[in-house]
């Protein structure tokens, strides 16, 4: 019976997911920016450790008949690619006249993603683009790039989907493992305090952001080479 309770606990855990993305939702409609990645980081938190949670609750044997990974690409297909999808139309990052059909790009790209059962390395990297559309449209509200800048990016990286480019997961790559979690880390805590004192960027939180930001592309692109080289 415990192990059934705490089972359940687990997926709870996980569906709180999804009440996180309608906080973060509700927060875009009310024109409060801060509070969407807000609640995104604590979705992206919660979607960050269930994982390990459900492994030490032996939740796929205690309860078969729940499938909890079909439950996590549920919710992370509302808080990585609905709400920013509505976030990015919302406060004017995409040009007018086509937000809603690059809105409409980055929806359809994702179920690509989320559907293809291909989508991990064996050494743990994302293969195509992650669909982490939620980190996207934070780099495209601090940046305040231009909106015609904003669009190839946006079609660049729908299209990276479809390839064997590699993305790391900070959390499952064991190369490097110590210094991509103390990349994530400063990122995070940079991150948080640049949405907090928006539209304002402090070097002492912009250079590291920029920098922590530096290390994953490097990463993706080393192990991508890797690859091309044999």
């Amino acid at each position: 019976m415990h192990r059934r309770a705490s089972a359940w606990a687990v997926h709870v855990f996980t569906a709180s997911g999804a009440v996180f993305g309608l906080l973060a939702l509700f927060a875009v409609f009310q024109d409060q920016p801060a509070m969407v990645f807000l609640w995104l980081a604590v979705a992206l938190i919660v979607d960050g450790v269930d994982g390990t949670f459900a492994r030490r609750a032996d939740v796929a044997n205690v309860l078969p008949g729940v499938d909890g990974s079909a439950l996590d690409l549920v919710v992370d297909y509302l808080t990585y690619v609905v709400v920013p999808a509505v976030f990015m139309v919302r406060f004017g990052l995409l040009p007018d006249g086509f937000a809603l059909a690059l809105a409409g790009w980055v929806l359809l790209t994702s179920l690509y993603c989320f559907a293809n059962t291909g989508m991990k390395s064996s050494d743990a990297y994302f293969v195509g683009f992650p669909a982490v559309w939620n980190v996207v449209a934070l780099y495209l509200w601090l940046l305040d790039f231009d909106p015609w800048v904003n669009t190839g990016i946006l079609l660049a990286l729908g299209v990276l989907t479809f390839t064997r480019m590699k993305f790391l997961h900070p959390f499952r790559v064991r190369t490097l493992m110590p210094l991509n979690l103390a990349a994530t880390a400063v990122w995070f805590v940079a991150g948080g305090w640049l949405v907090a004192v928006h539209p304002e960027q402090p070097s002492l939180a912009f250079v590291p952001w920029l920098a922590a930001s530096g290390y994953v592309v490097g990463m993706c692109a080393w192990r991508s080479l890797r690859d091309l080289r044999g």
